[in-house]
């Protein structure tokens, strides 16, 4: 009970701590940086990249569904704030749809990309492994492709030229787009979102760890370990399913919908599919089904570019003086190398789940003895 009471007292002092880190951050980078706000707009993305990751994780980490269309729902979520929040539609939209309150357009974009989810997940239900794979990637291009040719004969989504004009986020009468004065400090718009886009994040990793120790979450551990036993113990491996790709989707959905209004700008080239892979990276490179390996692998995957960014180039021009490499090109050969590397060192993730770990790493041979030893002499000890 004593050590109970101490783990929580830990984990206390652990959380607020770092909500003091989380609180302060935009004013560190400030002061630290010159392009202090570049390197806080780095950030605002990365929390962006860690809820699309940890949507992806309830697909792929905990149901073992393998999604490579992931990023369709990011742009579902995206272009349904971005047509609703701007003057793109406004004259042909009903009067209760014009401009909604910020909380309900949240609220929609997840419904909206959770129906989504449930219809890639219908006609998926009987697939597995690769033709699941194949499936999904097509399924992200289709969106891709509709969101680019949506401009005719009705003009929808604006076609290849995107949605602009977006409508910042206003709440309580403050809006985002504008500086606001509080407690002596002036707060920029990117220190707005920055708030704004860490409350929602928070609140799903909240959501993921309530998910991962409920039921619900356990029937899907159950079907990725082994669908046909779940489905004899009482599990209904179709509704299990469907909920997963329903739940990723609506964390896509919010993610997008925070990605539109803090851009003001959506356009089919945001949603490509390597963004679908580098979002699977993410999961895969922390730890598949681990909270907090998912949040480290999106963190290290979307801040690494910015670092490398503003290293290259002066590393390049310090020992050769001349740029002779592109800074894009080596940033993609570095990340590939770097996930061969520690798909070979730590085929489990940076920070694995204490399950894929024990999965990856079996027994060995002494241990195994030395634990049958262990449980003939308890036998012995019982006689």
């Amino acid at each position: 009970m004593n050590a109970f009471m101490e783990n929580n007292r830990k984990n206390t002092i652990l959380l607020a701590v770092l909500a003091v880190v989380l609180a302060v951050l935009p004013w560190a980078l400030g002061g630290l940086f010159e392009n202090g706000n570049s390197w806080l707009r780095a950030v605002d993305f990365a929390l962006l990249y860690i809820m699309l990751a940890l949507g992806l994780n309830i697909v792929v980490g905990y149901a073992g569904l393998l999604d490579l269309g992931y990023i369709a729902f990011y742009a579902v979520g995206a272009y349904l704030f971005a047509i609703l929040n701007s003057p793109h539609l406004q004259a042909i939209l009903p009067t209760w749809l014009s401009h909604p309150p910020f909380l309900v357009m949240m609220i929609l974009a997840a419904v909206v990309a959770g129906i989504f989810g449930v219809l890639l997940g219908s006609p998926t239900l009987k697939l597995r492994g690769d033709y699941l794979a194949i499936v999904t990637l097509g399924f992200g291009e289709i969106v891709r492709i509709f969101m680019n040719n949506l401009d005719r004969p009705v003009n929808i989504t604006n076609g290849p030229q995107g949605i602009n004009n977006i409508k910042p986020v206003q709440i309580a009468g403050y809006d985002f787009g504008r500086p606001i004065e509080f407690l002596g400090l002036t707060f920029e718009k990117i220190h707005l979102y920055y708030y704004l886009i860490l409350a929602f994040c928070a609140l799903i990793i909240f959501v993921s760890i309530r998910l991962q120790n409920s039921r619900i979450g356990r029937a899907w551990v159950a079907i990725r370990e082994d669908e046909i036993a779940a489905n004899a113990m009482g599990i209904n491996t179709r509704n299990v399913k469907l909920l997963a790709f329903a739940m990723g989707a609506s964390f896509g959905g919010v993610s997008g919908a925070l990605f539109a209004s803090f851009q003001g700008f959506v356009s089919p080239e945001s949603f490509v599919l390597m963004e679908s892979i580098m979002v699977l990276c993410m999961v895969v490179l922390g730890g598949m089904g681990n909270i907090p390996g998912v949040i480290l692998g999106a963190i290290i995957v979307s801040i690494t570019p910015e670092l490398l960014r503003d290293i290259i180039n002066p590393l390049q021009m310090a020992i050769a003086g001349k740029r002779v490499v592109d800074p894009e090109n080596l940033r993609m050969l570095i990340f590939g190398l770097a996930m061969i590397i520690i798909m070979l060192v730590r085929p489990a993730g940076l920070w694995p789940s204490k399950r894929r770990r024990a999965e990856l790493k079996p027994k060995t041979k002494a241990i195994a003895l030395q634990e049958k030893a262990s449980l003939q002499d308890a036998e012995r000890n019982h006689e």
